[in-house]
């Protein structure tokens, strides 16, 4: 169940991988907390991409135990903002919902210093979207 007090913000790139898995494990780690996070695909991966793991520690976030999930029109429903990150036409639109569209780098099949400049792209939005929800981050 959705507890009203947070907001909700839900990741949806196409294979659940790589970009959203970062997204939503940043928003976890810097909002303490503070905001619902999910993460989908619309063509989900069976893995996430070990060198966005590997990013992701580096990072000091260990996502080596996430796996990819199905986009469902439940998880649009239930989000307060849904931010998309090359999802195509697979994304379900509900009116009353906020949308983002953030254009990034596919990290599919690239190595661990390709996916470095993704990553930290990610955290910068990441602190721009606490910025706009009106919530600290972490330091």
């Amino acid at each position: 169940m959705t507890d009203p007090r947070k907001p909700s913000v839900l990741f949806v790139c196409v294979h659940n991988a790589g970009r959203s898995q970062m997204a939503a494990a940043f928003l976890t780690h810097l909002s303490r907390g503070a905001v619902e996070v999910r993460s989908a695909g619309s063509a989900p991966a069976d893995a996430v991409n070990p060198a966005v793991v590997e990013a992701m520690a580096e990072a000091g976030i260990d996502i080596s135990a996430q796996r990819p999930k199905v986009l469902t029109p439940e998880a649009v429903q239930s989000s307060d903002v849904v931010i998309t990150m090359g999802c195509g036409d697979a994304c379900p639109v509900f009116p009353g919902k906020r949308y983002l569209d953030w254009k990034l780098d596919d990290p599919a099949g690239q190595g661990v210093d390709a996916v470095r400049p993704i990553r930290d792209d990610i955290r910068q939005r990441v602190r721009g979207l606490l910025t706009e929800l009106g919530i600290q981050a972490r330091a």
